[in-house]
């Protein structure tokens, strides 16, 4: 009796595990496809070209990073609390986005690196980290953000009668106070990451349709590139 009872024992622990191998096959592969988890690494690729399911079989365009995608952070990051290292490749995309992931990769002591770009608003990601670092032939990039004129234009339909903005005038006058704390604001964080101030307000010289990809001589100098503590 003990016997069978230890064979079915060993019989049932072992198709629970085969199931929870199974299963966590299955999340790796239902992740949405801009991210990957290799062992302890969280890997975040918004420039994988996505390919297009019309009949002229063109290439979608480029992902970005989006506010769908601080969710998804909190998500993998919870169900793997092994992850101690985000690994970067990304052009950039929303700035209240890049701003919110920053803020989790701080709350959950990660590390940062880039393999490939890390432009815009992936910046602010990748300066959460504790240590920060990039491969050899990767680029760090840097520019003044934007706000498309279409995107302006919703912004002040949307919000007008509860801003009382009598005119676009009056919108106007809220956007320039606006963009004054906004770049502070945004000062304020590369200095409290360590980044050389001189080298944090370099960053906003060069103009949205550019960039600027310091050498990787430069990052150090500046703090942008560093060890772990």
């Amino acid at each position: 009796m003990s016997l069978s009872f230890g064979v079915k024992s060993s019989l049932t622990l072992a198709t629970v595990l085969c199931c929870s191998v199974a299963m966590g096959a299955q999340a790796r592969d239902t992740l949405p496809p801009k991210f990957k988890v290799d062992g302890q690494t969280l890997i975040y690729d918004t420039e994988e070209p996505e390919e297009n399911t019309g009949k002229d079989g063109a290439r979608a365009e480029i992902w970005e990073i989006t506010e769908d995608d601080i969710e998804l952070f909190r998500d993998i990051l919870a169900a793997n609390p092994a992850i101690d290292r985000l690994q970067l490749n990304s052009g950039g995309g929303s700035v209240y986005a890049g701003e919110t992931i920053a803020e989790i990769v701080l709350e959950h002591g990660l590390d940062t690196w880039v393999v490939g770009e890390c432009i815009s608003a992936c910046v602010d990601i990748f300066l959460a980290g504790e240590g920060r670092q990039m491969t050899l032939g990767s680029q760090i990039g840097f520019h003044q953000r934007d706000w498309a004129p279409k995107a302006v234009q919703g912004y002040y339909r949307r919000w007008r009668k509860d801003e009382d903005w009598a005119t676009p005038f009056e919108f106007g006058s809220w956007i320039y106070r606006d963009t004054q704390a906004e770049v502070f604001l945004h000062l304020d964080y590369m200095l409290d990451r360590g980044v050389d101030p001189e080298f944090a307000i370099e960053t906003l010289k060069t103009p949205p349709h550019d960039i600027w990809f310091p050498t990787r001589l430069r990052l150090i100098a500046a703090g942008v590139l560093r060890e772990g503590g």
